[in-house]
């Protein structure tokens, strides 16, 4: 079992690396190609949007070609978006660069579909928010490190003044400057995608073992009917729902946190570093709840206490200001309180899976697969605060996050226990 973690710990820091450098393509990408608040959140769009057009058909592919053959599609799917990069980056098309990234997306979502599974499954359930609490540890340290790294390739110390001198510029000048800055792109970009070419041809040749979840039967729903198809499970379709709007209060913590801290004078090379900020904040979660699950704590219970911390941060966020210098910033406090949301972030995701795919039986795969189409949770809402942060503010756009709080609230305290649509009896759990 230790090695099969290791091997599966591993593909979560995949997965952190190549998910949480869009932290840094968006303010990036913004810059090189001329965007406004809304196209640059079409970076997360991209990406994202593919878990909801690939989840489910991906659960049928590792239905016929088992979890590692899969896998190995999955990593070499996206070794072919890494190097769309490149092509897209010779003539600097913004939608190149989306295309390969929904490429990534499509292979990771892939990836996701059997991943996860494995993680719910190869121990005991009730220590099923431990092990994806480890997962997470990976993944998140990869996030702390992508964006460094990939800021160290492809920015320079002399970008702050290019960056504040690009509006003055000449056409002529201004196109060659954002040329010569978007072409950075193309060395670690064929780097990760050889890297990714490998990887899924070493782990078809793996240890992991396949999960056989087609034998097993459904349990039979609240009402007394056989379980026939996956809508006669409501707390995985509200858990599809919760992990929808979890993951989008995610990526917005990271991924606007940067532009976030631009409207405090807090430039591309200095704001770098508080993604970062943000994921070890997540980190330190996880490893609480490495510590206190289920010793002290249950992990339905951990995931109801931090839907309430995001529920106070998120109004904290909107409605606290104030100067303030801390790390070697100055920013406006509520710059930190959204630093903060990564801990309250922490133990959801870990909490949303067990409670969903409990009862499923034979359905595991499949749900699994409806669960992963909630990560398009990372396009959608983005891309909604792009929108409000044209219209509204940067700050004020994140209002977006109450009512998403609120609902988590809603499936870790009742939604999970829900077998039934019609009379929504519930199981005690």
């Amino acid at each position: 079992m230790i090695k099969n973690l290791s091997i599966i710990g591993m593909l979560f820091f995949v997965f952190g690396f190549v998910t949480w450098v869009n932290a840094i393509l968006i303010p990036y990408f913004k810059i090189a190609c001329e965007l406004n608040n809304f196209q640059s959140y079409l970076v997360a769009f991209a990406f994202y949007i593919s878990y909801l057009v690939i989840s489910v058909p991906a659960g049928y592919l590792l239905r016929v070609t088992g979890f590692k053959k899969g896998m190995m599609i999955g990593f070499w799917i996206m070794a072919f978006g890494a190097f769309v990069f490149i092509a897209a980056a010779l003539g600097r098309t913004y939608g190149g660069f989306l295309l390969g990234l929904f490429a990534i997306g499509t292979g990771l979502a892939i990836l996701q579909t059997a991943a996860n599974p494995y993680i719910t499954v190869i121990g005991p359930r009730e220590r099923a928010a431990q092990r994806i609490s480890i997962m997470g540890v990976c993944n998140k340290t990869a996030g702390i490190l992508a964006p460094l790294l990939f800021a160290a390739v492809i920015l320079r110390p002399t970008d702050s003044e290019l960056f504040r001198s690009l509006p003055a510029m000449g056409v002529a000048e201004r196109e060659a400057a954002l040329d010569g800055l978007i072409r950075r792109v193309i060395v670690p970009y064929a780097c990760v995608g050889v890297i990714l070419f490998i990887l899924g041809w070493l782990v078809s040749h793996s240890s992991l073992p396949e999960i056989d979840m087609e034998d097993g039967e459904a349990v039979p729903s609240a009402g007394g009917r056989q379980g026939g198809n996956i809508f006669q499970f409501p707390h995985l379709i509200l858990g599809a729902l919760a992990i929808f709007l979890h993951v989008g209060t995610q990526v917005l913590a990271i991924d606007t946190i940067i532009g976030y801290a631009g409207t405090m004078d807090i430039h591309l090379p200095e704001a770098k570093v508080f993604p970062s900020y943000t994921l070890l904040a997540t980190i330190a979660g996880y490893i609480a709840g490495i510590i206190s699950i289920p010793r002290w704590i249950s992990q339905a219970r951990a995931f109801l206490v931090c839907t309430v911390l995001g529920i106070l941060l998120s109004l904290l966020i909107v409605s606290c200001g104030g100067r303030v210098v801390f790390g070697g910033h100055t920013a406006d406090v509520s710059l930190w309180f959204l630093v903060m949301l990564g801990f309250a972030n922490s133990l959801i995701w870990a909490g949303i899976w067990p409670l969903a795919l409990a009862d499923l039986g034979r359905f595991t795969k499949l749900g699994a697969s409806v669960l992963v189409m909630g990560l398009c949770g990372n396009a959608i809402l983005p891309l909604l605060y792009g929108w409000l942060a044209d219209k509204w503010g940067v700050r004020q756009a994140y209002w977006i996050l109450l009512p998403c709080y609120c609902y988590l609230f809603f499936y870790a305290a009742y939604g999970h226990r829900i077998r039934n649509w019609g009379i929504f009896k519930l199981k005690n759990v």
